[in-house]
Formats: C-alpha cells, sequence, structure tokens
C-alpha cells in the first residue's frame, strides 16, 4: 500500500492554556499523529484533511511537534532551515500579555519576475524569514488573517493554465475560480511557500473572508446578488466557495468545545471517513446563503481569549441582511456581538475585514450613496452602479449598523457594558490597499482609548490613481465637500468623530499589535528590509500623535 504524503499544512490554529488544534491535507486517507494525539482524515471534493485536537497540555508551556502519518513521520522536512514548529501554550497567569499579527489581501507568491516586479515582496514571507532568527519569546502569540486569503477572480497564470487543461475559459467566467477542486488550487498555490508553511506550523492562525475570497464586490447589495444570480455558472462558484471556506478556514477557528458540539463538523467527520462529503457540506452552505426574516441561520464569526485580552472576530460578508432594510451584520449576530463583549478583559481586540473608521471623505461619500441607493427611478439605478463601480460597501455604507456599532463600543469603552472600561478597544482591519491608524473620539470623554487600526495590502499592488484617491480622502477639504453632500442627502451626524494618527501607508506590510497591561503599540512592518517600520503608541497619558519610525530587522534566512 503506497505511503500517504502531506499536501498541506501543518497550520497551527486554536491554542489556549491545555490544548490545540492542527489542520492539515493529505493526498489519501490515513491516520495523522500529532503530539501525542491522533485523528483519521475525512474525504471532501476527493481531497483528503484532518483536523487533530490536542489536550492535556501543561499551560505556559512550549513543545516541540511532528506530524506522523500513519506511523510515518512527515513533519518538520528534513531539509528545512527553520526551528522546530512549536505548540506554545497560554499560561494562566498571562495578563493582558499579547502580540498579535494582523492585515489583509494577500496575493498568492508569483513565480513569474513581471508578476514579482508588479506585486513587490510579500510581507507575511518576509516576516516569517525574520521570526525564524528571532528569539522564541519574541515570536508573535497568534496571526489573524483579515480577509483576501485567495483571490478567486484574479487568478495567477499558474492558476490559468490548470483551468484552461480543466474546461473552456471562452465561456464565462473565463479563469476565473467555478467550484470546489479550483479552490483548493487556489489554497495550494498560497499556502505551499516554505517560508509561510513553517509560519503557519508554529504560530496559532484564525482567519475570516473577504470578498476575493468568493468575487470582487460579494454580497455588496441586493441588486449585485439579484446580478449575479442570473449567470448560470455563480449558484455553485458561491457554494463551493463556502465550502472551501469551511474546510480551510473556518473549521480552525472553533475552539475543541465547538467542535465536539458542531454538528455539520460531525456528519462530515462520518461521510468523510467512507465517502466523501462534499454534499453535506453543498447543502450547509446553500444554508448559509440564505435570509429568512433578517436573520442569517449561520454564524461565522467567533471569539478568542488570550488572558485578558479578547479577541472577536466579525464576519462582514456573508453575514450581511440585503433584503429589506440593509443591515452589515443581523440584529442576532448584533445581539452575539454584544453578548461575547461582555466579561472581564482589559483590552478588547474586535476584527472586521472592512474597516469602521475609514477616510472621512469616503465615510460621507458612502452614507449619501447609500441613502441615494433606497430612492426609486433612475437616480436609485446610477446610485446603485455607482457603488458596485467604486466599492462603496463597507461599515459608512451600512450606517444603521455603523452608528449602531458606535454605541456599542462607545458603551464598552464607558464600562457601561462590561462593569468597568477596558484600557483599549480596538477594531483591526483590511480591505482598502493602504494602512493607517485612527483614533476615536466620543462626544463625552471615554476612559478605554479607542483605535481603528488597518493594514493591507499584505502582497498585491496598489496602482497611482488609488494612491492619489485615498490621500485626498484623508485631507479636510475633501471632507468637508463630502459632508455636505451626505447632509444634502439627508444623512444625519456622526455619533463621534476620529482623527488619523499614522499613514496612509502604501506598501505590501504587515502589523502586530502589541499589547502589554495597561499599555501598547502597533507597528507596521514594511516587506523590504529596506524600509522603515512604523511603530504608533496605542495607551497612555499623552493623548498627543506619536509615532515613531524604525528600520526593519534584516530578512535573513535561518542558518
Amino acid at each position: 500500500m503506497a505511503k500517504a504524503h502531506l499536501v498541506l499544512g501543518p497550520i497551527l490554529r486554536y491554542v489556549d492554556t491545555t490544548s490545540a488544534t492542527v489542520w492539515l491535507e493529505t493526498d489519501r486517507s490515513c491516520m495523522v499523529e500529532v503530539a501525542g494525539a491522533s485523528a483519521p482524515t475525512f474525504c471532501v471534493g476527493g481531497h483528503h484533511y484532518a483536523l487533530v485536537v490536542v489536550t492535556g497540555l501543561a499551560p505556559g508551556t512550549s513543545i516541540p511537534y511532528d506530524v506522523r502519518l500513519d506511523g510515518t513521520r512527515v513533519w518538520p522536512r528534513h531539509d528545512s532551515r527553520y526551528p522546530h514548529s512549536r505548540i506554545r501554550t497560554h499560561s494562566r497567569d498571562q495578563g493582558s500579555a499579547m502580540r498579535l499579527l494582523f492585515g489583509s489581501c494577500r496575493y498568492a507568491a508569483d513565480r513569474d519576475a513581471r508578476g514579482r516586479r508588479t506585486l513587490g515582496a510579500d510581507a507575511l514571507d518576509a516576516y516569517a524569514v525574520r521570526m525564524g532568527s528571532m528569539p522564541e519569546p519574541d515570536w508573535p502569540d497568534a496571526l489573524l488573517l483579515l480577509g483576501d486569503q485567495v483571490y478567486a477572480d484574479e487568478t495567477s497564470e499558474r492558476i490559468r493554465q490548470l483551468i484552461r487543461a480543466r474546461r473552456d475559459t471562452t465561456r464565462p467566467p473565463g479563469v476565473e475560480v467555478t467550484e470546489f477542486e479550483e479552490y483548493t488550487w487556489l489554497y495550494q498555490e498560497t499556502w505551499t511557500d516554505p517560508d509561510i508553511r513553517w509560519l503557519l506550523s508554529t504560530v496559532p492562525t484564525a482567519m475570516i473572508f473577504d470578498d476575493h475570497d468568493v468575487h470582487d464586490d460579494w454580497n455588496t447589495s441586493r441588486a449585485w446578488r439579484q446580478r449575479m444570480a442570473r449567470h448560470p455558472w455563480w449558484a455553485r462558484r458561491e457554494c463551493d466557495a463556502l465550502v472551501s471556506y469551511w474546510v480551510y478556514q473556518h473549521l480552525g477557528n472553533l475552539t475543541p468545545d465547538e467542535l465536539a458540539a458542531d454538528r455539520v463538523f460531525r456528519q462530515v467527520q462520518r461521510a468523510g471517513r467512507t465517502g466523501d462529503a462534499i454534499e453535506v457540506l453543498r447543502r450547509f452552505a446553500e444554508h448559509a446563503e440564505t435570509e429568512t426574516d433578517g436573520v442569517k441561520p449561520v454564524r461565522f464569526s467567533y471569539s478568542r481569549d488570550f488572558g485578558s485580552v479578547r479577541l472577536v472576530v466579525v464576519d462582514t460578508r456573508c453575514g450581511r441582511i440585503l433584503d429589506g432594510r440593509r443591515q452589515m451584520i443581523s440584529d442576532s449576530d448584533f445581539d452575539w456581538l454584544s453578548d461575547t463583549t461582555r466579561g472581564d478583559y482589559q483590552h478588547l481586540v474586535i476584527g472586521s475585514s472592512l474597516p469602521w473608521l475609514m477616510p472621512h471623505a469616503i465615510h460621507h461619500i458612502e452614507s449619501a450613496n447609500e441613502r441615494a441607493c433606497d430612492q426609486r427611478g433612475c437616480r436609485g439605478l446610477l446610485a446603485e452602479r455607482v457603488r458596485q463601480a467604486f466599492d462603496l460597501e463597507h461599515w459608512p455604507a451600512f450606517r444603521q449598523s455603523f452608528d449602531r456599532l458606535a454605541r456599542l463600543i462607545g458603551a464598552i469603552a464607558r464600562g457601561e457594558h462590561t462593569g468597568r472600561p477596558p484600557a483599549t478597544v480596538s477594531v483591526l482591519s483590511g480591505d482598502v490597499h493602504h494602512s493607517y491608524a485612527a483614533e476615536a473620539h466620543y462626544p463625552t470623554r471615554v476612559p478605554a482609548r479607542v483605535w481603528q487600526l488597518t493594514c493591507s495590502p499584505v502582497h498585491n499592488s496598489v496602482p497611482a490613481v488609488v494612491r492619489l484617491a485615498f490621500r485626498l480622502a484623508w485631507t479636510s477639504v475633501a471632507a468637508t465637500v463630502a459632508r455636505r453632500l451626505a447632509r444634502r442627502r439627508g444623512v444625519t451626524s456622526l455619533p463621534l468623530r476620529w482623527t488619523k494618527t499614522a499613514g496612509p501607508l502604501f506598501r505590501n506590510q504587515i502589523a502586530c499589535l502589541d499589547i502589554d497591561g495597561t499599555g501598547g503599540h502597533v507597528t507596521f512592518h514594511p516587506a523590504e528590509p529596506s524600509a522603515h517600520a512604523l511603530t504608533v503608541p496605542l495607551t497612555g497619558g499623552d493623548r498627543s500623535v506619536r509615532a515613531s519610525a524604525t528600520r526593519s530587522p534584516p530578512a535573513c534566512r535561518p542558518g
């Protein structure tokens, strides 16, 4: 009998004080062993996967681990120049010490020289190389990928060649991805880079999707969904996008207790151990896409605790309500968010693939456009076309949801929601292809500092016209003009204001949020080792803007 081989992974996903989960893909059915725990693979669409739940670990420890398939050691690679992959559990007295790496919009490393010139260096790849030479105490505690992990609608030349060999690309949607098998190629392309592979095997990783994981402008509006539904290829494309998201991203976001209670996971394990579970997941995906009376039946949002730091990651794509009252997330999801942000913690971190606080001019334009889209006749149709053409679908374009989130964060920052105010509330985002830090200010002073921290792209290009547009959007003149336009459209006054303290930065980079006690800062690490990293303090008595630039350590290969 042929031996099983490792196709993707291992990827370290969830970690707490005594347990961890490790995800991987193999080329055939087998038994997978990781750190004394084992699990059989399950089959989806002809591919074999395992999620191994490791329990009984000691708090505050760091243990090296191997991966064995049917007893044969397959990881770490014998020729690896990196330190041994490790599971580092949380300490029971960890407090609020935490280092969280985050970013979004990572196009797979392009092997073509022209593509490398266009996209530049990969910031996550560069960080992995630097991390390989760091002392282990300096490694990040977790990595949060905030969307566009893969680009289903902007495929690389390698993926296009595979698609052309499989089907007729003269018919729509051409060289875009259409079904599960082609989605698996995207994940293999983006996660097989040796540097990234080691990083993901060592740093616990949480993920959430954005539009390009499915299709550009996914769920922009009801009109967008109606237009896409007319394409005969769209239903399977969206369904299998969610199937692949469940397999490659969502499953690892769940805690061991959530996995044990998850009905879909149990069904997939049963069907996938003796047959193929893809139809189980397709039924789940079709259910997830439905919307009944303003309710979404499936929640992809989740939360994790790192000592006294709470991370809450919100699905701002699939969870949208587009029929009737337009909402970024449903009432039931807002209730979940409100409940999940209760409790005792020192710092709250909210992950949203889309920024909550945008450049001021763009904020007002999106809110004005939303009002115009609600009009009947030609004006409404024109406004909808503008909405889709210019991607006007962030939190300000769902103004009621923006205000509701602002009220919730304000209540948390004042201590009304939790009994005592945290030191900071930070909203981490990506999507907009420029990076910045902005501080929120409420009409009445709040004890907690409230921040919008945006890091994008990790690896993608930023056209010159986009750079110019975002620079203008942050200016006071553009903000004043856009605010007057919004007022003429009947947009209500803002419940808060915000000031940009760093950026806009237009380069490939990854951000690192450092929290310790009541202090904290965020550092934007560029992909190029010769460029400067930008560090912005988030706490302290001085509310003036303080940003310092330091040169990133050289991206030396571990020896």
